[in-house]
């Protein structure tokens, strides 16, 4: 069982940014997938970023140039790094891993963007 804690998130206004990090209860060298979800008030769950076990990563056109997604392993963490923040990008954001044919979930951090 892996457990995934986000924390970084907060209120900000337009035009700022956050850092939103997800601790794992495992190794995350082993994770081949890791990546980072949003869900928006009213709205579905949307991927907005991703990276592999190898550190490729990808993100939604939505917030390319914008975020950016990485992982430390020494430190078994995942970060989302979110500049130029607008009031688009307010969500619930939830990190999210694949590991020995599961799926895990985080709680969820919220993230809110004024104007």
């Amino acid at each position: 069982q892996v457990q995934l804690v986000e924390s970084g998130g907060g209120l900000v206004q337009a035009g700022g940014s956050l850092r939103l990090s997800c601790a794992a209860s495992e190794n995350i060298f082993s994770f081949n997938f890791m990546g980072w979800y949003r869900q928006p008030p009213g709205k579905q769950r949307e991927l907005v970023a991703t990276v592999t076990s190898g550190g490729s990563t990808n993100s939604a056109d939505s917030v390319k140039g914008r975020f950016t997604i990485s992982r430390d392993n020494a430190k078994n963490t995942m970060y989302l790094q979110m500049n130029s923040l607008k009031p688009e990008d307010t969500a619930v954001y939830y990190c999210n891993v694949h590991y020995l044919s599961r799926s895990y979930w985080g709680q969820g951090t919220q993230v809110t963007v004024s104007s």
